[in-house]
């Protein structure tokens, strides 16, 4: 049982109410902790409660974040944590005043994900050198899943047999469960989906199944680790680890960009953005349209290498 630094009772209410009532997943909540719990520290090191903060300490707080040196994107994501908990406690009618409405987050440039060319996930999907065993198979499902679909790591652990529906030839479908748990419907192409049939074959899945499962849970998981158990997120990370320094791509390769690398290539393709923010999960069309300045920044490149007249570079 992991230890959890216990928080005020009106933070664990607040944790309570974005889980029952928001829907927010366990990774969600696991970070809000940890937010509140450095916001609660800083609040017991004034000698101050929750309550007695004010516009002037909270500022103070935030200023504090960015003397320890924060990222942006962090000192950005607390600050919104703690003004969530003051929205809480004043919809809750613990206090009259939002003491944390005017405090300003600060700025963030839009960073642009760093996909994979696509020469770079063909070496990293390539799987010429590797031993045929139960373990390789499985691997490349992986790998080959999360390219073909966009899917999170956190959604392809949790993906159970039912979700996967194959096909002899063509286009199969897997049912994933997103943030907030919601469920979406996204196709799996051909070898993907030839992956998980190699997988899923009496060579594959069927050599880890224990003689006893540990969780009977476990028992409808997609995806095992050695021992027989459902492969976490940290057992897909390795899987990928190893297979990205194997073909001396270590250094670009980490647990999003085979997402990033699917959205990014898709939209490149040609695809409906409407259609990536589907098959992503995105509530937004905002967070999908960062992927068409990836795009437009691959188009940029290509443009200037191609045409003859894009540049005074060379001209008499």
């Amino acid at each position: 049982m992991s230890y959890r630094t216990p928080l005020s009772n009106v933070s664990e209410e607040y944790l309570n109410w974005l889980a029952v009532e928001r829907g927010r997943s366990w990774n969600t909540i696991n970070a809000y902790r940890r937010d509140l719990v450095k916001f609660e520290s800083y609040v017991d090191n004034c000698g101050l409660s929750i309550q007695d903060m004010s516009n002037h300490t909270i500022d103070e707080f935030s200023h504090s974040l960015h003397e320890r040196g924060y990222a942006s994107s962090s000192h950005a994501r607390i600050l919104s944590c703690v003004k969530g908990l003051y929205g809480f406690m004043l919809d809750e009618g613990l206090i009259d005043v939002h003491p944390a409405k005017r405090v300003k987050s600060p700025h963030q440039m839009a960073r642009l994900p760093k996909a994979l060319s696509l020469r770079e996930v063909e070496l990293l999907l390539s799987n010429e050198k590797e031993v045929d065993s139960a373990s390789s198979r499985r691997d490349q499902a992986i790998l080959e899943l999360l390219y073909a679909t966009g899917m999170r790591v956190s959604e392809l652990v949790s993906l159970s047999i039912g979700d996967i529906v194959t096909t002899r030839s063509g286009i199969g479908t897997a049912k994933v469960t997103g943030k907030g748990s919601k469920q979406r419907i996204v196709p799996v192409g051909e070898i993907a989906l030839d992956a998980l049939r190699s997988w899923l074959s009496p060579y594959g899945r069927d050599k880890l199944i224990p003689a006893r499962w540990k969780r009977i849970a476990d028992s409808d998981a997609v995806f095992l680790n050695a021992r027989g158990g459902r492969i976490t997120r940290q057992g897909v990370w390795l899987v990928i680890k190893k297979r990205a320094l194997a073909v001396r791509l270590g250094s670009r390769v980490y647990p999003h960009v085979l997402r990033h690398s699917c959205a990014t290539h898709m939209l490149e393709g040609g695809a409906d953005i409407r259609m990536v923010q589907e098959m992503l999960g995105h509530s937004s069309i905002s967070t999908t349209q960062i992927y068409t300045k990836v795009s437009v920044e691959h188009l940029r490149s290509t443009y200037l290498a191609a045409h003859p007249r894009a540049n005074l570079i060379g001209r008499p």
